[in-house]
């Protein structure tokens, strides 16, 4: 006889999450959370701005056939508010740059903002609806990545993309004020949306990069559906069949008690990472420690070997396979390469849009180098609760030489002043192809728009 999924009696989780988040005033949310909210848009719209013309973005642009008022940043028409979520949300990841969570690595603003600011646009909502959808949204993606950490990956799926869905639909729920009932629905509904497996890892293929951006759509989808009355399983969370069962490992056990563990007074949104380097998240640590060898005299030509201690849950993507890590196929391939990331480190002390291309992944010196790269698993490295660096060069002479980045730059630890977001910010609108004047009205009107009565403008960066 079939066993009998009886839910539990008293309030589901999503229950508990949609209650709090729909009492959420203006007031409630502290300074900080606003100051990384008010950074993550900043940084968001930059990177869509620096990939609209990149092949893989034309590729949607060409495909999606909606229409509407909304704005795809650096795309002359109005799209359809699915539409814009997903060109907003690809266009922003497509370099690995975006912002990163440290508990577990998610990249909650590639699918909550551009999902938040689709429908605020789409249904007229304030700067400050968009604010707390961003919030929540952001919460509820870092709350899910620390339930049952690594066990997505293992399963063979990307948790940004999966645990996006859902954040997704938290973010626009709360935006566009449902009722908890229709909240709850939602991100029942988003789980059976929810998809992307990493088997992108073979051969650096663009699936990746569109993961948020679905995402993104997924979950305003999930949000509409959820508003007019469509039913979505209250134990999304905790079920029998629930998400952390469909994208698990036995081994690995959630708790689930981390979805709603102190909400309201932990705010784990405030403390988002951005990223000083254009590639993957664990990559970041060893760049530093490159360049900073680097710039202490240390010349790759000189270099016979660079031993790098690693985090074990790091190696099946990071290294492995390690010809195709020394000599990455493709630009976006060498993102999660941590030779090429060092190798390109030592060689041009910077590691931005610029040193991931064709032109880059052929470099007889980076490649040189790259090649004498190798990796040890350090036993006590802290992956996946903190992200850190460990470079090793032996020189020809005989010297050795080493750095340690003990945590990522740019996270809770040393974070990136808003002067460096903006710099950054530039740098990327400028690498899309638009002016200062350009870039300087974007930035004004993201300084602004949480204290705005609308989206109004958003339509000035359509081109």
């Amino acid at each position: 006889m079939a066993k009998e999924n009886t839910p539990p009696p008293g309030q589901a989780l999503a229950e508990q999450f949609a209650a709090w988040a729909a009492g959420l005033d203006d007031a409630s949310l502290p300074q900080d959370l606003k100051d990384t909210a008010t950074a993550a848009l900043i940084d968001h719209v930059g990177l869509a701005v620096s990939a609209r013309h990149e092949e893989y973005v034309q590729a949607i642009v060409s495909a999606w056939e909606g229409e509407g008022p909304c704005t795809a940043f650096g795309h002359a028409r109005g799209y359809d508010a699915a539409g814009a979520a997903l060109i907003n949300g690809t266009a922003s990841h497509g370099e690995d740059y975006d912002d990163t969570f440290e508990g577990t690595p998610v990249h909650t603003s590639a699918v909550i903002v551009p999902a938040v600011l689709a429908a605020c646009e789409r249904h007229g909502r304030t700067g400050a609806d968009a604010l707390r959808g961003i919030a929540v949204g952001a919460e509820l993606m870092c709350r899910m990545a620390i339930v049952a950490p690594t066990a997505q990956h293992r399963a063979g799926f990307h948790p940004t993309a999966i645990i996006g869905a859902l954040g997704a639909a938290a973010g626009v729920s709360t935006a566009l004020r449902l009722s908890p009932t229709q909240f709850v629905d939602a991100l029942g509904i988003a789980a059976s949306f929810a998809s992307g497996i990493i088997e992108y890892l073979a051969e650096g293929t663009w699936t990746k990069r569109i993961h948020p951006g679905w995402a993104a759509q997924a979950g305003l989808r999930a949000a509409a559906l959820g508003r007019a009355g469509f039913k979505g399983p209250r134990t999304v969370f905790e079920g029998e069949h629930s998400f952390f069962y469909a994208f698990g490992v036995p081994e690995i056990a959630p708790d689930h008690t981390r979805i709603t563990a102190d909400l309201g007074r932990d705010w784990k949104a405030a403390r988002i990472a951005f990223k000083p380097y254009a590639c993957g998240t664990m990559v970041q640590p060893f760049i530093d420690c490159a360049i900073r060898l680097a710039q202490d005299g240390v010349k790759a030509h000189d270099i016979e070997d660079v031993l790098c201690k690693v985090g074990e849950g790091t190696v099946h993507r990071l290294w492995e396979p390690l010809a195709e890590k020394r000599r990455p196929s493709t630009p976006y391939s060498a993102k999660f390469s941590v030779p090429f990331g060092v190798a390109v480190g030592f060689v041009d002390k910077a590691a931005g849009l610029g040193q991931f291309t064709e032109q880059k992944i052929s470099d007889p010196d980076v490649l040189a180098l790259a090649a004498k790269i190798r990796y040890e698993i350090d036993p006590n490295d802290e992956y996946p609760k903190n992200y850190t660096g460990t470079v090793i060069a032996t020189l020809r002479d005989g010297s050795v030489h080493s750095a340690r980045q003990p945590h990522m730059r740019g996270g809770a630890r040393e974070p990136l002043s808003r002067d460096e977001i903006l710099a950054k910010f530039r740098a990327n609108t400028q690498y899309g192809g638009w002016t200062d004047s350009q870039a300087d009205a974007l930035a004004q009107w993201c300084e602004r728009l949480f204290d705005s009565p609308s989206l109004a403008g958003i339509e000035a960066f359509r081109g």
